[in-house]
């Protein structure tokens, strides 16, 4: 892990997952169904948990808007793209708002939270796989 990604992990109020992060947790998550199930638990997981709501659903562009309802005030895009049938990808933008240049991990610790619970729904088969799954097309 670099110097920047050091202080952006401890200094910063938001989070973004992507293909090469170096936290192997923070990577692009890859799913073995279609992209439509995929919004739909994601949907369906955000409607079970206290404090977060679903703002708005785009289908035909793989994008949700997710915000707070209650506590900390946080501001979420779950974007799906699905690479290959049945191999989808799942990345998440979490922002806390917040007065403080830093959210203390909270972003970090609540993007974790959501792929464990998504990767308990859903059949998970790795991060940081694009490279390999684009090959060949």
């Amino acid at each position: 892990m670099g110097f920047k990604d050091t202080v952006r992990k401890y200094i910063s109020s938001s989070t973004e997952t992507r293909e090469d992060h170096p936290d192997e947790n923070l990577r692009t998550h890859y799913y073995k169904s279609s992209k439509d199930k995929v919004l739909k638990e994601v949907e369906a997981m955000i409607g079970q948990r206290q404090g977060l709501s679903v703002q708005s659903v785009s289908p035909e562009r793989g994008e949700m808007i997710i915000r707070s309802d209650a506590g900390k005030s946080v501001f979420i895009v779950a974007t799906v793209i699905m690479v290959r049938p049945y191999r989808t990808a799942l990345d998440f933008s979490v922002t806390t708002e917040t007065v403080m240049p830093t959210d203390f991990g909270y972003s970090r610790k609540l993007v974790y939270e959501l792929y464990k619970n998504v990767n308990s729904r859903l059949t998970f088969v790795g991060t940081g796989l694009g490279e390999d799954l684009t090959k060949g097309l």
